[in-house]
């Protein structure tokens, strides 16, 4: 996760300028934009969202997960359709929420799946070294 927050920075950092920039140099708050704030962080969480997701279908693999060589790949061991990278996203966010615990649950996981793999029928695969 630390090498993708890495590489989401680019991208947020940029999204916030060109905010600000818009807002005329303004914070990005309802007290001092109005509504304008949801939608900016609407767009911060559509970035997040679109980083996760189009890597997983595209490859199967984030940045962090090509470093530690893994791959998300369906029940079937098969590529991840863009219904199935969105539920695993979805199903993150619940696992990652109350202090990262259903990402601790692979350790008492049968099958070793965090809770959000075993929610959206995917896997995380361990690629041989090459």
């Amino acid at each position: 996760m630390s090498y993708d927050c890495i590489v989401l920075s680019a991208p947020l950092i940029f999204f916030t300028w060109a905010a600000v920039l818009v807002a005329h140099g303004k914070a990005m708050l309802p007290d001092t934009v109005g509504k304008w704030a949801y939608l900016y962080h609407a767009g911060l969480a559509a970035i997040i969202a679109a980083y996760f997701i189009l890597n997983w279908v595209h490859s199967g693999q984030t940045v962090g997960m090509r470093a530690w060589r893994l791959h998300a790949v369906d029940a079937n061991g098969k590529r991840l359709t863009l219904k199935a990278a969105s539920m695993r996203f979805v199903c993150a966010l619940l696992a990652w929420a109350p202090a990262a615990l259903g990402v601790l649950w692979l350790y008492a996981d049968a099958d070793r799946l965090a809770l959000h793999d075993r929610l959206s029928n995917t896997r995380v695969v361990h690629l041989p070294g090459a």
